[in-house]
């Protein structure tokens, strides 16, 4: 028995130095795969969406501010000029590259117009009555720096609404404003995205000419 606890106790010391060895040696390795270069760390922007690039927002330069002033009404329909105004400045406000600003705000631009006409024509009709109708608007507008008053673009619209004609005479008010608010709402989103265009072409660095009055750039149904 004395013999075999003799064992013991020499084996202890020689097991002990075995494992401090085991240790130094993982120690070691960690060491080395350190010193090669084998780090878990993620670098750089990270995947984009599409594969495109990240590009600092500091870089674009910041939207013009545009002031929409009331448009003039020519036509022979009243009241038309405030809603076809709030059309404008709507569309514009989310679809033009612009910042829509009041009167009372500094602006870098200004936008006029004026409602030129409103015509009614007849699509279908019977020996008595007439069955469709249909309005026709034509709105212009133009865009002038607020400096200088230097004009930057000039454009001209046309929208299109039908209807259908019925025997009940305020119905058919109701069915004709209707009309003219969807005219209205096509010419101010159609004035929205030719201004992006512009404003993305950098075409609004020229002076642009005013166009003929008899011409139409755009005809929206």
């Amino acid at each position: 028995m004395r013999e075999k606890r003799d064992v013991d106790k020499q084996r202890a010391p020689r097991d002990l130095i075995l494992a401090c060895r085991a240790s130094l040696a993982s120690l070691a390795c960690l060491a080395l795969l350190v010193g090669c270069g084998y780090q878990f760390r993620v670098e750089g922007a990270g995947p984009t969406i599409g594969g495109a690039t990240a590009t600092s927002s500091s870089t674009s330069s910041p939207p013009p501010r545009l002031v929409i002033q009331t448009l003039e009404n020519k036509s022979f329909e009243p009241n038309l000029e405030t809603r076809y105004t709030n059309y404008l400045r709507h569309e514009f406000s989310s679809g033009s590259g612009a910042q829509i600003v009041t009167d009372s705000e500094p602006a870098d631009l200004v936008l006029s117009g004026q409602i030129l006409s409103v015509i009614l024509p007849t699509l279908s009709f019977s020996k008595t009555t007439t069955l469709e109708s249909r309005t026709e608007v034509v709105v212009t507008v133009k865009v002038e720096e607020t400096r200088t008053k230097r004009l930057v673009w000039t454009q001209m619209s046309k929208g299109t609404s039908e209807f259908f004609v019925t025997t009940d005479l305020n119905f058919n008010r109701a069915l004709q404003n209707r009309a003219l608010e969807q005219a209205g709402r096509f010419i101010a989103e159609d004035l929205a995205s030719r201004f992006l265009l512009q404003l993305e072409s950098g075409q609004l660095e020229k002076p642009t000419p005013l166009p003929a009055p008899d011409s139409v750039d755009s005809n929206i149904k």
